[in-house]
């Protein structure tokens, strides 16, 4: 199977701000940059996912005009991960015992004292892995950074990173996309 994971475009956030499942609405230019890449890479017979977060309903809304032939439907499993009380708050304002104790127990502490654990972020991503997997038809996500890592474990065969220092790292630029499947991921 081969799935294309692509992030929303830039948000219309203050810059550094800790806003995961915030629903902040995307810039429209980038957006509509962003579909034209997504509509050009596309095979015919696309599935398309999107999360229910305005920044990414507003790329699949982009999308569509240009490759209206895609069937699509919002997935609550692809909404980024939920910080608690982090949400809305300069990152450099987060406490660093707050954070550290996330990081010292990352797949089961709660962000921000009630925020979703990594745990919960990887178990309702992998359900909707394990059903792109079944699917006879090419599968796209239009997603969030979170999500897209998550999925970068799953092809690797981890549905638990151990550790804060197994999650994923690399840059994952606003209104890319990354593709999952045979050979090497590659980005668009």
């Amino acid at each position: 199977m081969t799935l294309w994971l692509a992030r929303h475009a830039e948000v219309l956030c203050p810059p550094g701000l800790c806003y995961g499942s915030t629903d902040w609405p995307a810039d429209a230019d980038a957006t509509v940059r962003a579909a034209a890449v997504l509509a050009r890479e596309l095979p015919a017979g696309t599935t398309v996912a999107v999360s229910p977060l305005a920044r990414c309903q507003q790329l699949a809304e982009a999308l569509h005009p240009l490759r209206p032939e895609l069937a699509r439907g919002t997935d609550a499993r692809l909404r980024e991960m939920h910080f608690g009380a982090w949400e809305g708050r300069p990152w450099r304002d987060i406490a660093r015992p707050e954070f550290d104790a996330w990081m010292a127990d990352f797949a089961h502490a709660r962000p921000g004292g009630d925020g979703e654990t990594v745990a919960e972020l990887m178990a309702r991503v992998a359900a909707a892995w394990d059903q792109a997997q079944a699917s006879a038809q090419p599968v796209a996500w239009i997603t969030h950074a979170g999500v897209m890592r998550a999925a970068r474990l799953l092809a690797r065969g981890v549905r638990q990173p151990a550790r804060a220092a197994d999650w994923p790292a690399d840059a994952l630029p606003m209104g890319g996309v990354w593709v999952l499947g045979p050979g090497a991921p590659r980005f668009l």
